[in-house]
């Protein structure tokens, strides 16, 4: 189908993550630098733009016909882009369900709609399966866990709204489930008091391009007195996984958090 776009730029991982789910990868012509999945696009596609900062001559010279962007993060390119008259498609998942929905635009706009919704069926499974043996662990157990996630350790950032979800979905109770449905990080931002004081059970830390640190956390003034922290139930999940809005999350997220909230009976 012609009218398809044919030569499609994705300045996030996430969609490339889709395309080639789909088998639809030779219609990418350009990637964002921090494009992890999956790990043969970061070989076979030229990097055009890194994630807020970039050359958009690098972009126009690859001569898209769509280019996907992620949010108001990419607003002044997309901007850009369309003032040089490129088409722009602005994604903006912000849960779960904007995760699924993503996958489902991505297919329709190249014409693999089927390919899409059996994709998303495949997680929508692996959801409900997570969901009904959580269910048998907090039955067994009496109550749910409760997790603190941490995305940034200075300022603290806890979770984002996926994310929360994420572990809502897998049996655990998140300390700052409200703010996590903010998309601003300045909303997410507890004081260490106020860590201290939700007492969680575990701490789930993803830094963002960085590797989580325990014995930072431990060595924290007052967070001795936290459960998680004497209990030494301190893990990391890699922000290449959890803080990516994509399939990635609920495929390789979900089983990890079953995994940390669970660990004796997973």
């Amino acid at each position: 189908m012609p009218r398809l776009p044919q030569r499609i730029v994705c300045l996030t991982t996430e969609t490339v993550e889709v395309l080639y789910a789909l088998g639809e990868q030779d219609r990418i012509v350009g990637i964002s630098g921090y494009t992890v999945r999956p790990p043969q696009a970061r070989k076979e596609k030229p990097k055009v733009f890194a994630f807020t900062t970039g050359d958009i001559e690098k972009i126009l010279a690859v001569e898209p016909d769509l280019v996907l962007t992620f949010s108001d993060l990419q607003a002044d390119i997309a901007r850009d882009l369309i003032k040089a008259g490129i088409a722009v498609y602005a994604l903006n998942m912000r849960s779960v369900d904007d995760i699924l929905a993503m996958i489902e635009t991505v297919g329709r706009l190249v014409g693999a709609e089927d390919r899409a919704q059996a994709l998303v069926a495949g997680l929508e499974a692996q959801i409900a399966q997570a969901r009904a043996l959580a269910e048998k662990h907090i039955a067994q157990h009496g109550r749910r866990p409760r997790v603190y996630f941490e995305e940034w350790d200075d300022p603290l950032i806890s979770g984002l709204r996926w994310a929360s979800e994420l572990i809502e979905i897998a049996g655990g109770e998140d300390v700052f489930a409200e703010r996590a449905r903010s998309p601003l990080s300045r909303d997410r931002r507890p004081t260490p008091e106020e860590v201290i004081a939700a007492a969680p059970e575990i701490i789930i830390g993803s830094w963002c391009g960085k590797h989580f640190r325990p014995e930072r956390v431990a060595a924290r003034p007052g967070w001795e007195a936290i459960p998680a922290v004497n209990q030494a139930r301190m893990h990391e999940i890699k922000s290449a996984i959890i803080l990516t809005p994509g399939p990635v999350a609920i495929s390789e997220g979900l089983p990890l958090l079953l995994d940390i909230l669970w660990p004796s009976t997973t």
